[in-house]
């Protein structure tokens, strides 16, 4: 593959555009994902003028050989022609595609799958595309992928439009409400274009469960619920992660509760069902109430233990503890396997942060935080030890006004 040499003329503004991409943190989590939902090799943020294609974020998982800088011919791109449509272009199949089989560039570059859709700012800047492309045919042009890349082409186009501001008069000029707009909008996108068309594809899973005239339909039917379940945290983890960024942190609604015990057995039941492999023992002893939000310690739980089962050595038990002492909800979470390094320890809480031994496909490392946001918006605190004998335990200690 030839790269074309960085032109003089536009070295200091490429470089400015690289920059402005590398400091959007969610960038390589984004690439990550979206190389792990739609199994192409390759994923990019590509930098798109009407004379330059210039990749300024790459995840090559197919040895592609483009780094962020390189630049490609640009009419030997199909970005060129989305860039000129302010359109998304997406092919499964290059050798069966109507439109596009006899296009030069899958037979320039090797492709048989390709997408690739606008990154466009809110004040109308065509700033390139996101895009993906394998040697192989991928089934990229189903809706759910195609959404997935306009959502994330959308956030990427705020941020880079945020990273302008932040470095020019207009960040200082931007009012309370502005940020409030553009957390309302950025949370519409996330609550309602996702939300409804995840809830089509987890009713879709729960029928194909309960088909019973063909054998496989269950089991397809359970994969894809599950698929859809792990995409519905990750959509609550992104809408409470731009809520306290945005915002002024995680709101809670602190109430006395009679008995908490019910709700959190609820949730180590849930993670139970949909982890069949894993022993997970479950102490729950909350004699009286607690005061506090009982939907946000379900979902601090419930992130707590999905790490636990994401994490943990998948031969040895997770364990649930929560007690009442001396005033204090105690609630700790368990699991054995690899300890954390201790110049990680306190890396952990910190949002899109992953240690580099995770597995594909984990999420965007946003549920640790959100644990603490949640922790402390009770007033309380949320510790973490790993050692190899004791195993990492995740404590909870929340005020519980009794």
């Amino acid at each position: 593959m030839t790269q074309l040499p960085t032109s003089i003329d536009t070295q200091e503004s490429l470089a400015r555009d690289i920059g402005a991409v590398a400091r959007i943190s969610a960038v390589p989590s984004i690439l990550s994902m979206i190389c792990d939902e739609t199994g192409m090799g390759f994923a990019a943020v590509a930098r798109v003028t009407d004379a330059t294609w210039m990749a300024c974020a790459v995840r090559d998982n197919i040895g592609f050989g483009l780094q962020p800088g390189g630049q490609l011919e640009l009419k030997t791109t199909l970005c060129f022609e989305s860039r000129a449509a302010r359109a998304p272009i997406v092919i499964d199949h290059f050798s069966k595609d109507a439109v596009y089989s006899g296009h030069h560039t899958p037979a320039i570059y090797g492709l048989e799958s390709y997408i690739s859709v606008p990154i466009i700012l809110p004040n109308g800047e065509y700033f390139g595309n996101l895009c993906a492309i394998d040697p192989r045919p991928a089934q990229v042009s189903e809706p759910r992928i195609v959404r997935m890349f306009e959502v994330f082409a959308n956030l990427i186009g705020m941020q880079l439009e945020a990273e302008k501001r932040h470095w020019s008069t207009e960040a200082l000029l931007m009012n309370e409400r502005e940020t409030a707009n553009l957390r309302e909008q950025f949370i519409a996108v996330l609550g309602h274009d996702l939300r409804n068309p995840l809830a089509a594809v987890s009713a879709t899973a729960e029928v194909l469960c309960r088909k019973t005239t063909d054998p496989d339909l269950p089991t397809i039917g359970k994969r894809l619920k599950s698929t859809a379940f792990r995409m519905a945290r990750l959509i609550d983890d992104v809408m409470d992660f731009a809520r306290g960024r945005l915002g002024s942190g995680i709101a809670v609604s602190i109430q006395p509760v009679a008995d908490l015990t019910p709700q959190l057995k609820a949730v180590v039941d849930e993670l139970r069902d949909a982890n069949p492999a894993r022993v997970v023992n479950c102490r729950l002893d909350i004699p009286g109430p607690v005061d506090c939000d009982a939907g946000r310690l379900q979902q601090l739980l419930s992130n707590l233990l999905g790490n636990a089962i994401s994490h943990g050595a998948e031969d040895q038990p997770v364990d649930v503890v929560a007690r009442v002492e001396e005033g204090t909800l105690l609630l700790s979470v368990t699991n054995g396997g690899d300890v954390i390094a201790v110049d990680s320890l306190s890396r952990v809480f910190e949002p899109y942060w992953r240690p580099a031994t995770s597995a594909r496909g984990g999420g965007l490392g946003l549920g640790l935080y959100i644990c603490k946001q949640i922790v402390d918006a009770h007033g309380g605190a949320l510790e973490v030890a790993s050692s190899a004998d004791a195993g990492t335990t995740f404590l909870a200690r929340i005020p519980a006004g009794v």
